[in-house]
């Protein structure tokens, strides 16, 4: 989006094209969060998961065709004088809102179906193994679309997320198994039992302390990373896409070494300390990206970045999966996705208007220094997290007992 303006325009135009992008997904990803869970929940989640992935392939066929046929034209739009979005830009927010959407269906389905099958004392290895194939995949792919930008026109590295949406559907066609809930309660209005999981993320206080504190970590990563872009292009001053590419890169490959590596550590008796002292480590890393102006140094230290997201994951995956019971599952996964990410849209156009007045580094700066903050004050004053761990069984049910 930012290469979609000329050079001078980029740093103003380009940020707030950025954040318009941004919410363009991520409100109707809380709209469609919402429901996610309770849909998880009602129905067989391999039929889920096959259901959304064929409009995620729909979807990013169309966005290639709208990027293929390049329909010319400029759309004013509210902000700094003479703000305007290319209307082949404009077009493909659709498309990509509604991957984002399809992927947010797809996440409870897929993340209740995995203590199905993986015993207690298994789950941090198979998150662990699981999200950093994908990690990996994703670092790949998005190395590879970079250099393909940089030779080739961009709908040749489109077509590297169409691929991987028909991979998807294959494996998730071979699928024979049934995954529906067993219910031990009739079933209530999707309305109803979408309340029935925020009540119980707010009855189980650990669990509510840690959907807010990804709120506040998201809302200032969100301020910062949205305009990622915008860092390497000025910050970096790096114009050629592969390098904005190997930032992305990096710091998937980081979070692939974090979901693997946090197994390693048994934290399942200390999960909510371990959440706590990992979220100071990514305000620290924002502060370091903002202290650097070479890619060399920005690359190790996005690697970082990526790597404890990635560990925070597993250790909160695992922890809900064994502790959480199995027809709830998904509506708590969805209710903590809602209250994560509920600022982050805020927090995309805060981005843009601040990387306007203070510029990127001063953005970094105070999202990073933000967090380290927040990190502090949860470790003093959040005693359910501190507190919240589980012991892993090696032997029994595969995972948490059936609730109506």
């Amino acid at each position: 989006m930012t290469f979609a303006y000329p050079a001078d325009e980029r740093t103003t135009y380009g940020a707030l094209a950025l954040a318009f992008l941004g919410l363009s997904s991520a409100i109707p990803t809380l709209v469609t969060a919402f429901f996610a869970g309770a849909i998880a929940d009602r129905h067989d989640r391999a039929a889920l998961m096959r259901g959304v992935n064929i409009v995620s392939l729909l979807a990013s066929a169309g966005i290639a065709a709208d990027v293929a046929l390049a329909p010319a034209g400029r759309v004013p739009l509210p902000g700094p004088a003479g703000f305007y979005l290319p209307l082949w830009v404009l077009l493909a927010y659709p498309g990509w809102a509604a991957v984002t959407v399809t992927s947010t269906l797809f996440r409870p389905a897929f993340n209740t179906s995995i203590p199905r099958v993986v015993p207690s004392s298994d789950l941090a290895r198979a998150n662990g193994a699981i999200y950093a194939t994908a990690a990996l995949v994703s670092a790949g792919g998005t190395l590879v679309a970079g250099a393909l930008l940089t030779v080739l026109p961009v709908i040749w590295a489109l077509a590297l997320p169409f691929l991987l949406f028909f991979g998807t559907q294959v494996a998730l066609t071979a699928i024979e198994a049934p995954f529906a809930v067993v219910r031990t309660s009739p079933p209530r209005s999707v309305w109803t039992e979408a309340r029935e999981g925020y009540s119980y993320l707010w009855k189980r206080r650990e669990l509510f302390e840690i959907t807010l504190s990804a709120l506040v970590v998201n809302f200032f990563a969100a301020v910062a990373l949205v305009e990622l872009a915008l860092y390497v292009a000025s910050w970096l001053a790096l114009s050629q896409g592969i390098w904005y590419g190997a930032m992305v890169s990096t710091a998937t490959l980081g979070s692939a070494t974090g979901f693997v590596l946090i197994a390693r550590f048994r934290f399942e008796p200390r999960a909510g300390q371990v959440m706590i002292a990992l979220t100071a480590v990514i305000g620290l890393a924002l502060v370091a990206l903002a202290l650097v102006r070479t890619i060399w140094l920005a690359l190790p230290v996005v690697f970082v970045y990526g790597m404890v997201p990635g560990m925070i994951t597993t250790v909160f995956l695992s922890t809900i999966q064994a502790t959480v019971p199995d027809a709830m599952m998904g509506r708590v996964f969805a209710a903590d996705e809602v209250g994560s990410y509920a600022l982050v849209p805020i927090g995309q156009y805060t981005g843009g208007l601040v990387t306007v007045l203070i510029g990127v580094q001063g953005t970094y700066l105070v999202a990073g220094g933000a967090i380290v903050l927040f990190g502090v004050c949860a470790a003093a004053s959040f005693r359910a997290l501190r507190h919240l761990g589980y012991r892993s069984h090696a032997h029994g049910a595969a995972g948490p007992p059936a609730a109506g």
